[in-house]
């Protein structure tokens, strides 16, 4: 299955990130140079997707001018949030009739061989919706969470009341657009599609056996920062 459409989601007000976020949505700031949007963006190239989707609200005229001039990429203006779920919901048109890959803007998985939409895809079949990238919680930079899921033989479970998780959820998804044929209007969270999926049992994940860099304030900003240093042949991959 070749993955040719995705999305980054881009259109939080970045509260977490002040001061850095006053004057710059959280997608603008600069990871070693490059703005965490332009990562992703390289990142999607790297996975074979072409036609991109980036959804706004927060500063939303500085992602437009910055994606403006790149093929293949289109700014969706929220003039509301609409959260997660809503936010791909509004993008349905955009993204086709087939899966199609997700990225947080805020969180980078280490993967310089660009496999893990490939092992995605492997994973998605008739009976499956929707594919969650998960990251063992020692290999989580810049997290300090209870975690988010369990995986045993394939069956994934949420945390629930047990006081951690193994897993973390690193944002990166394949999604089909039938997840979406019950969901609601206006702003939702994704919470309200993975629940439905779970009760069904249409949702499955990959482990990702590399670092994954949560880049949510300004000292997971540092950390990454200093990860790359450390790292340097992720910049030259």
């Amino acid at each position: 299955m070749q993955i040719t459409h995705g999305m980054i989601l881009a259109a939080g007000l970045g509260a977490r990130m002040r001061p850095l976020t006053l004057a710059t949505p959280k997608p603008m700031i600069e990871l070693a140079g490059t703005p965490l949007l332009g990562w992703h963006m390289q990142a999607m190239r790297g996975y074979g997707v072409s036609k991109l989707v980036v959804n706004t609200h927060y500063l939303a005229e500085q992602i437009q001018e910055y994606v403006e001039a790149m093929p293949q990429v289109t700014a969706l203006y929220e003039a509301e949030l609409l959260e997660t779920g809503g936010g791909i919901r509004h993008a349905l048109p955009q993204l086709g009739e087939a899966p199609f890959v997700v990225a947080n803007s805020d969180a980078l998985c280490i993967d310089p061989q660009a496999q893990l939409v490939t092992r995605m895809a492997d994973a998605m079949h008739k009976e499956v919706d929707a594919v969650l990238t998960l990251v063992p919680r020692e290999h989580a930079r810049g997290y300090d969470g209870a975690g988010d899921f369990t995986l045993n033989d394939g069956e994934l479970a949420r945390r629930g009341e047990a006081p951690h998780a193994p897993y973390v959820f690193t944002g990166l998804q394949l999604l089909h657009p039938r997840a979406f044929v019950h969901a609601p209007e206006g702003a939702f969270s994704m919470n309200v599609i993975y629940n439905r999926l779970l009760a069904e049992g249409r949702i499955t994940a990959v482990v990702h056996d590399g670092d994954w860099l949560h880049i949510g304030d300004p000292d997971g900003l540092a950390q990454a920062e200093a990860y790359l240093v450390d790292h340097r042949e992720v910049m030259l991959a």
